[in-house]
């Protein structure tokens, strides 16, 4: 059986499709590479920012769910993620910029021997920035060529995701035995799991917690996680493996961009399993990525009906010259 090759994509929820695009494109320097809707609700966007290419493992994608309300963090959440860049001395970078543009942050922590960063949106949706400095494993996506992050401090794709849970033995089992994860080390109360290649774009930080009420999902909260396989033939056999343990799961569902099995590990915690392909470069030149709204062949007879149900947002980015922003 292979192993999960790392990360594929983090999908949360936001409160504001235009402020969420905001943030990503001129605060983060993440490129938005899809604009289109949640293939379950079609008067949701679904929004993608990833690197340059839009490579698996570098995404982060939200859902604007109507009139949804705020969630609240907890028990059984994934509740924080990282984003990688390249260096330590890019933290430094980012405090300052943080510090300019009003950002909330905690300043630069030490965690599993890496630098890190962490901070919040308008959302209060929990992220923080990760040094890949000495990190070995997966490797790091391309940071957008044509944003405003300088490249030598630019974003290059999903570190570990935090997830907290009160049942950490049977997580534990479950990532261990069934999706054949690894805990390599532990801190107090978080414990540390790698898969595949290992290094910071292959890692899962569980946290043991019998003390808070449980998460209560909504904007400003994770609605899932996924991770990588190469390609359909894979993600067969992943749906066999989670078949034969009797953890229920969806089969495979063709999301076009790629292919997805999805099952829950804990009580609200969902996680995915996404191969590697297509990706989004499909319908849509390098260029102006992003820039339209994309739909899947089996939504493109209702398009007409999905530009009424969804407001117009203005992505284009094609026409404009970004200058890289050294503060």
């Amino acid at each position: 059986m292979e192993s999960l090759k790392g990360l594929h994509h983090v999908t949360a929820i936001t409160s504001n499709a235009e402020k969420n695009y905001e943030f990503f494109t001129y605060t983060l320097g993440m490129r938005l590479v899809k604009k289109t809707v949640n293939q379950d609700d079609i008067q949701t966007y679904h929004l993608f920012f990833a690197d340059d290419k839009g490579n698996a493992g570098t995404d982060m994608t939200f859902f604007d769910f109507p009139q949804i309300p705020k969630g609240r963090h907890g028990n059984n959440e994934i509740y924080r993620t990282s984003l990688r860049i390249p260096t330590d001395a890019a933290l430094d970078y980012w405090v300052k910029r943080f510090d300019r543009l009003e950002v909330k942050h905690e300043g630069i922590k030490e965690q599993f021997g890496r630098k890190v960063l962490p901070f919040v949106d308008f959302d209060d949706q929990q992220y923080q920035l990760i040094s890949d400095e000495n990190n070995q494993g997966v490797k790091a996506g391309t940071p957008w060529q044509d944003g405003p992050i300088p490249l030598e401090y630019a974003i290059t794709g999903l570190g570990p995701i935090f997830v907290r849970v009160q049942q950490f033995d049977f997580l534990k089992e479950v990532l261990e035995k069934v999706f054949l994860f690894e805990e390599i080390d532990q801190a107090d109360d978080l414990h540390l799991f790698e898969m595949g290649e290992g290094g910071n774009g292959a890692r899962v930080i569980v946290e043991h917690n019998t003390v808070l009420p449980a998460a209560r999902q909504g904007y400003g909260t994770v609605h899932h996680a996924a991770f990588r396989v190469a390609d359909r033939e894979e993600l067969e056999e992943w749906i066999k493996r989670l078949q034969k343990v009797g953890l229920p799961n969806s089969g495979f569902v063709e999301r076009y961009f790629f292919g997805s099995l999805y099952t829950n590990v804990a009580p609200q915690i969902l996680f995915e399993i996404a191969t590697d392909g297509p990706g989004f470069m499909g319908d849509e030149p390098y260029e102006t990525l992003g820039e339209k709204l994309s739909l899947p062949p089996a939504l493109e007879p209702k398009r007409e009906e999905i530009e009424q149900l969804v407001r117009p947002i203005d992505t284009t980015r094609s026409d404009k010259d970004f200058q890289k922003e050294y503060e």
